[in-house]
Parts: structure tokens; C-alpha cells; sequence
């Protein structure tokens, strides 16, 4: 067992019957009940546990798409394991880089493995649902629990004290959200707790303004957030608004075409030096582990998505989804602990050899299987064409077995202290007056020890260097599409690899597609919305 909040998220909603579905991206929380077992928000509100649990089904829903697991699915038309938070990220951070290809032929796959899709494209449809569903729930939330709300329901001050932090946890969760709109989508509608309930028409935001509300959330919710390490395992404090604060300013250059590098490097600065946050000095595997939480790895953990093998019942969304799908071929599933494979994600070669050897030897990080494997694909929809990688496990770092084998119980590492090394490292290379090149030079150093990988210099520290230091370390972690575009390497040609372009030896791809587009249905439901220069 892990947390007491992960048992509520899992199954105490389960047990209210919590409905709350999105009709379109339009809506905002409807939360009307269809049948006599559930309930209208007023009226659930008045349960001073109510709070705690529409807080636990927000983290819930970064992992299963409805409230039975995989069943009886969040958003209207998408399933459950389809349209999984952690699922979705994978897919459109993951599939369009040099990082991972997938072999499935699903409606919409081929296209993000070759850069090629289309505004019709389901799973981009899918992530902005999923997004904007969990937007609307905090929305939701955050409307019930004014002062004057919980004044008429006569609540006291001591959950009112506990109610400010979950108010301060909503808002982190929404802007999470809203970065991922704005980093995948670029200018987006902005809806918040003062807009109306019910069907209407958003005003769309433009990528600045966009920016700028998140990093206005950021900045004011540092007076609610739990302070750092005090929060329950799972949810979130002041670093991780600190961590998401110094990711935007990274990207800034990007999003709103001003430098803000000075501003990630002492953000970065404060998370290493002041906030508790520990590296952790275990073997790498062990941050990816079936025991991540408590194995020593959890010291570096700023915001992990919480998973658990009894308590959550999604069998293809969150870490279920990236396991299974990543085992096929002559993998033994049972050796990743699992109780079978879906032959579907595997790496590129451009990826394999950023690492010095493919047998993990020079740099432990390089956790590829490649018995039956070719380091060529030339078929990206045959599972042997490719290396498989085997980074995540459902075995404890002692090679015991977990809880069980369909459903894993290793957490998702989304924030985490070798991230914010590798920031840091990055903004002073970029030019941040706060930052100092030895100390980078010490943090880089720091990581490749743990990875069995040989030290640098300062001299070598280099752009080019970090971004395949990013991708040694931080692979399938969900970050290689955002850094490959802060880098000029994701479309254009400057960067080539198999199946880029959708042909074998990779080709450039036309710069619009840095951004994906909105989605042809969010567009239907929403005529007001203008379409992402490019797919017109």
C-alpha cells in the first residue's frame, strides 16, 4: 500500500458514483445526475469529506479515464484507456521523436510516428478532451469552495484551512493542464471558475496570454501550496509549482519569443538548493521500479503519478498502457513483470546510438532488448523492427514481484530532481547571469556518476551535448517532443531520423508542425476557434 489519498482517488469515487462528463470542449463541468445514484453538486458538497475526494478524482484522472478504471469513461466518446491522461502524453511527447515509434495501425498512430497528422487526428482530439475535462472539474471545484460557500455550509475553520491548500492543488492541476494545451496547441481558450456553467462559447487565448496566466497562477499559488516535502506522497507543494514555473520560462523562447533563462536558472537554483528535494543515490533502474515510491528513488520525486496494482483498475491507460505495450518479440513479459505484451512501442536507431554501447555497459541508462531485434526498421508496424527498451519495470528493485501482473504498481516519475539539473545545466548554457558552469558541470556529473557514465569537463558542456544528455536520462519520461523543438530539432532537417517525414530514412517536415493542430471536432463544437497556422 502506498497512500492513503491514492485509495481515495481509486475507490471512494468509485463508490459515490461521481459523474462528471464533458459533452464537448465547450462545456464546462456539467455534474447533473442521470439516476437516483448520483448527485448534484450542491448537494455532495455539503459532506465535509466531498473535498478531499473531488481533489483525489483531479489526480485520479491523470492516470484512468473514468471512475471504474477504464470503464465508464470521463469524456463523451473517448474510453477510458484511450483517453488516459499519462496515456495520451506518451503518445503525442513520445511517438513523433527519435524516442519511440509504435507498431499499431490505429487510425491516427502512423501519422504521429511520421509527423503527418491531420486536424481529424483522434488522439490529438483526445489529449485536448482530457485536458480541458480536468480544467473543468477544478473549475468546478474551486466554484464550490468560496468563502462564501463554505461560510453557508457551515464549515469550520480548521477544514477551511485544509480546503485552501486543495483550492491552491486545483489550480496547480489546471495550470498543468494548460501548459500541456499551450506547449501541444499554442493558443487555446482560457476558461476559469468565474465563467458560466454550461454551454458556451470560450474566448480563444493567444500562446502569450496563455503563458501568462499560468505563470500568474504559478507565482500567487505559493501562498497556498503545502510547503515542500510536507504534502502527502503523490500530491503536489510549492516545487512542483516552482518546477512547472521553471519549464515555462525554459521554453519561453518558444512560447512567447522572449528569453527567460536567467528566471528558469534561479527558480532551479532554489529547487536544488532549498526545497528538500534529495538526488537519489540508488541505481538508476530503481527510479523506475515497481517500489519506486520507497526505494530511495522517491527523494528525487517532485510530482509522480501515482499508480498501484490492487487499488486502480485501468488495464491500458497510464503505466499499464507504456508496460505492456512496450513488451513483444522474445521479451519474457514476466521478466518486466508483467503478465504479457502488446508488441507495440519500441526506439529509433538515431536514439540507440546517443548511448556508447547497446548493452548498457558504458551508460546504464541504455536498458535496451535487442535478442530478435533489428536496429533498423524497416517496418515500423513489425514489433522485431527496432530495439525494445526496457526502462520500466513491474518488479521491485530486489526483483521481487509486485502486487500483480496486469496492472503495475511503478509510479511515473512527471517532475523530478535530475530534471532540474538538467535546467539548470541548460539555462546557464544558454546565457543565465545566475548561473555558474562548474556547478552545472557538477550536476551533469552528478547524473552520468549514477548512470555508470564517464564525467565531462566544462568544455564539453555544450547545447548539443545536453540535449542528448535530456534524452539519455529523461527518455520515455515525456518531455523529448517540447525539448526537441526548444532546440530547432524537431521539424525542419536538421535533425533526421527512420520514419520522420513518414518515409524509412526520415525526411525534414515543414515548421508549422511544431505546433499540433486543434482539433476538427473541438472546432465543430466551437466555430469560433481559428486553426493552427498550416492546417488550414
Amino acid at each position: 500500500m502506498k497512500i492513503s489519498f491514492k485509495y481515495i482517488s481509486y475507490f471512494l469515487l468509485l463508490v459515490l458514483g461521481l459523474s462528471m462528463t464533458l459533452t464537448s470542449c465547450t462545456d464546462d463541468l456539467n455534474v447533473t445526475p442521470t439516476d437516483d445514484d448520483e448527485f448534484l453538486s450542491e448537494a455532495f458538497f455539503k459532506d465535509p469529506a466531498s473535498y478531499k475526494q473531488v481533489i483525489a478524482k483531479l489526480y485520479a484522472g491523470l492516470y484512468v479515464g473514468g471512475n471504474d478504471g477504464d470503464a465508464l469513461p470521463d469524456i463523451s466518446g473517448l474510453g477510458g484507456d484511450f483517453s488516459s491522461y499519462l496515456r495520451l502524453l506518451f503518445v503525442t511527447q513520445e511517438f513523433p521523436t527519435d524516442e519511440a515509434i509504435v507498431a499499431w495501425n490505429d487510425d491516427g498512430l502512423p501519422a504521429l510516428n511520421g509527423q503527418t497528422w491531420s486536424p481529424s487526428n483522434q488522439f490529438l482530439y483526445g489529449i485536448f478532451s482530457r485536458a480541458f475535462y480536468e480544467i473543468s472539474v477544478a473549475n468546478e471545484f474551486l466554484r464550490q469552495t468560496t468563502d462564501e460557500k463554505l461560510t453557508e455550509r457551515g464549515v469550520d475553520a480548521n477544514l477551511k484551512a485544509e480546503i485552501a491548500t486543495l483550492r491552491a492543488e486545483a489550480r496547480f492541476l489546471r495550470a498543468f493542464s494548460y501548459y500541456n494545451l499551450m506547449d501541444l496547441f499554442g493558443n487555446v481558450p482560457i476558461t476559469t471558475e468565474a465563467d458560466p456553467v454550461g454551454l458556451f462559447y470560450p474566448v480563444q487565448k493567444s500562446r502569450a496570454e496563455v503563458f501568462a496566466f499560468i505563470e500568474s497562477e504559478l507565482k500567487d499559488m505559493d501562498n497556498g501550496l503545502a510547503a515542500s516535502k510536507t504534502n502527502e506522497y503523490g500530491r503536489v507543494d510549492k516545487t512542483a509549482a516552482k518546477f512547472l514555473l521553471a519549464q515555462i520560462y525554459l521554453n519561453a523562447k518558444v512560447y512567447i519569443g522572449t528569453e527567460k533563462f536567467n528566471e528558469a536558472a534561479v527558480l532551479c537554483n532554489e529547487i536544488i538548493t532549498t526545497s528538500g528535494y534529495t538526488f537519489a543515490d540508488v541505481p538508476y533502474r530503481y527510479l523506475f521500479s515497481a517500489d519506486n515510491n520507497r526505494n530511495g528513488a522517491q527523494s528525487e520525486f517532485i510530482f509522480p503519478v501515482v499508480s498501484d496494482g490492487i487499488a486502480i483498475r485501468a488495464t491500458g491507460g497510464g503505466m499499464s498502457f507504456i508496460l505492456h505495450a512496450s513488451i513483444g518479440g522474445k521479451m519474457n513479459a514476466g521478466d518486466q513483470g508483467m503478465n504479457g505484451g502488446w508488441s507495440g512501442i519500441r526506439t529509433r536507431p538515431e536514439f540507440v546510438k546517443l548511448f556508447p554501447d547497446e548493452t548498457a555497459t558504458g551508460d546504464k541508462r541504455g536498458t535496451f532488448f535487442t535478442d530478435g531485434q533489428t536496429l533498423d526498421i524497416a517496418n515500423y508496424g513489425v514489433f522485431s523492427n527496432g530495439y525494445a527498451v526496457r526502462k520500466y519495470t513491474n518488479l521491485n528493485s530486489d526483483g521481487s514481484a509486485a502486487q500483480k501482473t496486469d496492472i503495475p504498481d511503478t509510479d511515473f516519475p512527471m517532475f523530478r530532481l535530475s530534471d532540474v539539473y538538467l535546467m539548470y545545466a541548460e539555462a546557464t548554457v544558454r546565457g543565465a547571469a545566475s548561473g555558474n558552469l562548474a556547478t552545472a558541470t557538477g550536476y551533469i556529473n552528478k547524473i552520468r556518476t549514477r548512470a555508470g557514465a564517464t564525467t565531462i569537463s566544462s568544455s564539453d558542456l555544450n547545447l548539443n551535448f545536453i540535449l542528448d544528455e535530456r534524452g539519455r536520462e529523461l527518455f520515455w519520461e515525456c518531455h523529448r517532443r517540447t525539448d526537441l523543438i526548444r532546440f530547432g530539432k524537431f521539424t525542419g532537417g536538421s535533425k533526421i531520423w527512420q520514419w520522420k517525414g513518414g518515409v524509412k530514412n526520415g525526411s525534414g517536415t515543414d515548421s508549422f508542425r511544431d505546433l499540433m493542430p486543434i482539433p476538427s471536432r473541438t472546432i465543430q463544437a466551437n466555430p469560433t476557434l481559428k486553426q493552427n497556422t498550416g492546417y488550414n
